[in-house]
């Protein structure tokens, strides 16, 4: 994931280092991992890091929860219709592990940071399987505070955290 980011950080060079870190954490798999690393990389402070991450990942969130089953609707219709059956079989792999526990579920899905978890697929999810709006947010929202918690460790390193106190 390093290698990729650091293309990306090089690509999107000629902007400010945190326009780079928002538009990263924006984008599906990326998303706010990808925006702690990158953020690391480019030497953004911590604590002005994280809100810029956590802002750039949770700002389609509310989009996919409200809209992403009209809009499947729409592309079905289209040429798009093999983009959508994989983005549904994503959703219902990520949901076998999720609809166990439900909310419980969803925060640990998105909160723990490994390939094809985050707060994408877990909107997807949410969405697709008609969880409540208020446990979904409330759910994506927490596991978004735990994975930024085990990124920055894993990005900026515990010697520099305990520095910081």
């Amino acid at each position: 994931m390093e290698g990729i980011i650091q293309n990306l950080v090089s690509a999107l060079g000629g902007i400010p280092s945190e326009a780079v870190v928002f538009i990263i954490s924006l984008f599906p798999i990326l998303e706010l991992r990808g925006g702690l690393i990158a953020a690391s990389i480019l030497n953004i402070d911590m604590w002005k890091a994280i809100p810029i991450c956590i802002l750039g990942n949770i700002l389609p969130i509310p989009f996919i929860l409200l809209f992403i089953e009209k809009i499947f609707e729409l592309l079905k219709n289209t040429r798009f219709v093999k983009m959508v059956n994989k983005l549904e079989a994503k959703a219902e792999r990520g949901a076998e592990k999720i609809m166990k526990h439900k909310t419980w579920g969803l925060f640990l899905f998105v909160g723990i940071p490994l390939p094809g978890t985050g707060a994408w697929t877990g909107a997807l999810v949410a969405a697709l399987f008609h969880f409540k709006l208020k446990d979904a947010c409330i759910a994506i929202l927490g596991g978004l505070i735990l994975a930024t918690c085990i990124m920055t460790f894993i990005s900026y390193g515990i010697p520099y955290i305990i520095s910081l106190f």
